[in-house]
């Protein structure tokens, strides 16, 4: 059997507003990196623009110095380069950058609705999950339209006080556009798969969501 080949999609966008910097939450992409990687698995980092993924400063806070991985974010593929057909799953990273440039970018929905047509697994993260909003389906319906699935919660954006902030509040765009939204307890591990599609809710669900990719793989 080949190997597999997995997208893994970070963020262009690096800032919140004029006072607020952003970008990729780094443990949203480094825990399925090495979970994919321990598998064997070859990894593509694409983002919407290519070149240089931010990080969110808030998220180095653990970290005592930066993983090997962070090389990676440094020229990532963009998105218009990527031949979907060539991968067996998507992973969509977070951060609140994401918020900004997943659900504008015209490349990430044709990548997305190849993997759904195709019916291959589409995972997503916290605010990675916003990858997903506004993408309609060629029977007008949209992706997320009676999938089960979780993202970063209201209760959490509103514990972060960038309620006000943020583009618009992911969960309830995602209930408008017909999801089964789950919430668990606040910045606690969640993790839903529904069919192909793998979703976490925050942070500390990244290695589970991988795990689960994984599962649907083998």
């Amino acid at each position: 059997m080949k190997n597999r080949n997995i997208l893994m999609v970070v963020t262009n966008h690096d800032r919140i507003d004029e006072s607020h910097a952003s970008g990729l939450w780094l443990e949203e992409f480094v825990a399925p990196y090495r979970e994919f990687k321990d598998q064997g698995y070859d990894i593509t980092v694409a983002s919407p623009k290519g070149g240089i993924a931010p990080l969110d400063k808030n998220s180095l806070m653990a970290e005592r110095e930066l993983p090997p991985e962070v090389v990676l974010l440094q020229n990532t593929t963009p998105l218009a380069e990527i031949n979907p057909e060539d991968y067996d799953a998507i992973f969509l990273t977070g951060g609140h950058g994401t918020m900004f440039d997943f659900p504008t970018s015209a490349d990430l929905k044709i990548v997305i609705k190849n993997f759904a047509r195709r019916g291959k697994p589409i995972s997503a993260v916290c605010h990675g999950v916003a990858g997903l909003v506004g993408i309609q389906m060629e029977d007008g319906k949209s992706l997320v339209a009676g999938r089960t699935l979780t993202s970063f919660t209201n209760e959490e954006e509103y514990m972060a006080k960038l309620e006000n902030l943020v583009p618009f509040m992911l969960e309830t765009r995602l209930r408008e556009q017909g999801a089964n939204h789950q919430v668990a307890a606040s910045f606690t591990e969640h993790v839903v798969v529904d069919n192909n599609l793998v979703t976490g809710q925050n942070p500390m669900s990244s290695k589970k969501a991988a795990l689960a990719v994984i599962s649907l793989l083998l």
